[in-house]
């Protein structure tokens, strides 16, 4: 048969839909783009904002709308926190963030019995789920850099936050399988692997034997010398003297580190229940910046959380300042019902998002000062496609900043590139021999 999925939402769910892809294809069956004629379309959903639950839904509609022959199948957060509406909306195919080899055994059926009138379905209890589910190690055709989900679940329970009851508890691959899934995407061409998963900090947590990320990290490094490192998302929690110090000597580790923040305030911090204070994140920074070369730090923040005020919201903007930042992805909060927050006054929408666009603009300024600072240093660059435009080719440094230099045929190389200039968004540089 033939499969076209369209993926929303985070990296874990890119991964997944990866795998899946993967799957498909040993099973014998095509996948093909979202807009092309398939046999069945699958929705891989998010629900990380209201946002999320809404393109989940427009996509599931317009999947139904447009192919009324096809089998319409729908996975993933949105799916496992709603799943009635995925009903309602006339979804043949329905799970959850579970068993997504079950779940394409539920699409071959669904597509076999196309006549039949009731949903195939099999959302399960997330909060019962014990084990990591293996999935395939393999990225997408003609990419540099894949993906490798090393965990799953969330036990932190923040009061905005709607993904622990759609991800359940934490659960982590294996330390070897995850060498081994490593050396699979080295063996695979890939020069870089970025090692995802809903709350990567808490990697090892369930296995009970005393090991954390930062063994998980040498171990995968040890597998697939060469091949550049990235982590995804990091609570401040994970960086301690030790993780730098063990971290830094690790030859292929990328110098860029995604430290959640979420609030610059230490009084939203605690209604968001978070767990750490300014200082304490402060002081990630600070060892983070001691340690590596001119690392990039990124981040999320929330604006608008219900209760801040004006001189909170202040309080937040001098603190990101303070942290010098690389590069922020800023969002409105969302009300996500069933958490604690959507119980709490929420604040106008419209000042929600007016706080979006101030904090953007300090964003902005803290990314151009760091853009800056890099020219004239000489970075290793991993090229990915053409630019498109007056014969530009486009890769990324290891600090996760875009580089465009004249070349062509570059396609997963790394080269040494002098960057010469920027536009506050992107580097220029100029290949080295």
């Amino acid at each position: 048969m033939k499969v076209a999925i369209y993926t929303l939402g985070c990296k874990v769910n890119q991964y997944e839909t990866q795998a899946m892809e993967r799957e498909l294809r040993a099973r014998g069956h095509e996948t093909v783009p979202f807009g092309q004629e398939a046999d069945a379309y699958v929705i891989n959903t998010c629900s990380v904002t209201a946002a999320g639950d809404q393109k989940s839904r427009q996509a599931v509609h317009r999947a139904r709308r447009e192919h009324p022959g096809a089998v319409v199948a729908v996975c993933g957060c949105w799916s496992q926190t709603h799943a009635a509406e995925a009903r309602a909306l006339g979804a043949d195919v329905l799970t959850g963030t579970g068993d997504r080899m079950g779940f394409l055994s539920l699409l071959e059926q669904a597509v076999q019995e196309r006549e039949r009138k009731t949903p195939l379905e099999a959302v399960d209890p997330p909060f019962e789920r014990r084990h990591f589910e293996w999935l395939p190690a393999g990225g997408l055709e003609g990419r540099t850099r894949a993906l490798l989900k090393v965990e799953d679940g969330c036990a932190n329970f923040c009061s905005y936050c709607i993904i622990p009851y759609a991800r359940g508890p934490v659960r982590s691959l294996p330390m070897g399988e995850a060498a081994v899934q490593a050396l699979e995407l080295k063996n695979q061409g890939y020069q870089e692997i970025v090692l995802t998963g809903i709350e990567i900090s808490s990697w090892g947590r369930d296995l009970c034997q005393g090991t954390t990320l930062i063994d998980l990290l040498e171990a995968v490094s040890a597998a697939v010398p060469g091949v550049r490192l990235r982590l995804g998302s990091l609570e401040p929690r994970t960086v301690t003297e030790e993780f730098c110090q063990r971290a830094a000597i690790l030859p292929d580790l990328c110098p860029q580190f995604h430290l959640s923040l979420q609030s610059g305030c230490d009084a939203t911090l605690r209604r968001m229940r978070r767990k750490y204070d300014t200082k304490r994140y402060l002081q990630a920074v600070e060892l983070l910046k001691k340690t590596f070369r001119h690392p990039a730090i990124t981040t999320d923040l929330i604006t608008g959380f219900p209760g801040e005020t004006e001189e909170e919201f202040q309080e937040t903007l001098e603190f990101i300042q303070s942290c010098g930042f690389a590069r922020m992805h800023i969002f409105p909060y969302s009300q996500r019902p069933g958490t604690p927050a959507a119980e709490m006054e929420q604040l106008p929408k419209a000042l929600r998002a007016e706080r979006a666009r101030r904090a953007a603009e300090a964003a902005a300024a803290m990314r151009r000062t760091y853009l800056e600072e890099c020219v004239g240093r000489t970075e290793e660059v991993l090229f990915e496609q053409p630019a498109g435009k007056e014969g530009l080719f486009l890769g990324h440094a290891p600090n996760y900043a875009e580089v465009l230099v004249k070349g062509e045929g570059l396609h997963n190389q790394i080269r040494p590139v002098a960057i010469t200039q920027t536009d506050g968004e992107t580097l220029f540089g100029e290949l080295k021999e």
